[in-house]
């Protein structure tokens, strides 16, 4: 829901995007509530529906211009978002949160069964194998990924 409606659905791509992006309005109930259009990037074209034409906006106007200002921000925006998804992937494991599993017992777990997956597959008698490992931790790592 929005506090107001968008006065404009800019959809980044050809007629393609633009045909699903009017699905999902029409689906929604809000195809005449919302204008849809959207921006191709290869020739700078901007398509309107009903019209298998783009509609003519000279380069270098400032309609252009704003048009293409509001793409380049969706994009920086969008990039950075999965940037930060992936940053956050990257520094947290399936293994963080176990009672009595630090990083350096991880990191000793995850070196004696090969990887993670092994972590994950591993019985309640392959980590009772591990005696370094104690009973608790390894019923607490078992019950992760068996539960």
């Amino acid at each position: 829901k929005f506090s107001y409606a968008p006065q404009l659905l800019l959809v980044d791509g050809g007629k393609g995007q633009l045909g699903v992006a009017e699905q999902v309005v029409r689906e929604l109930g809000l195809e005449n509530e919302i204008p849809v259009a959207s921006l191709a990037k290869r020739f700078e074209e901007v398509f309107i529906p009903g019209s298998s034409k783009p509609v003519e906006v000279p380069r270098g106007s400032d309609a252009l211009f704003m048009l293409q200002v509001i793409r380049d921000e969706a994009h920086r925006f969008a990039n950075r978002f999965h940037r930060e998804l992936r940053g956050k992937a990257m520094t947290t494991s399936s293994l963080d949160g176990i009672n009595g599993l630090g990083a350096a017992r991880a990191a000793k777990l995850i070196k004696a069964l090969g990887s993670v997956t092994a972590v994950k597959n591993a019985t309640l008698e392959d980590l009772a194998l591990l005696t370094w490992l104690p009973e608790p931790v390894a019923i607490a790592v078992y019950q992760r990924f068996h539960s």
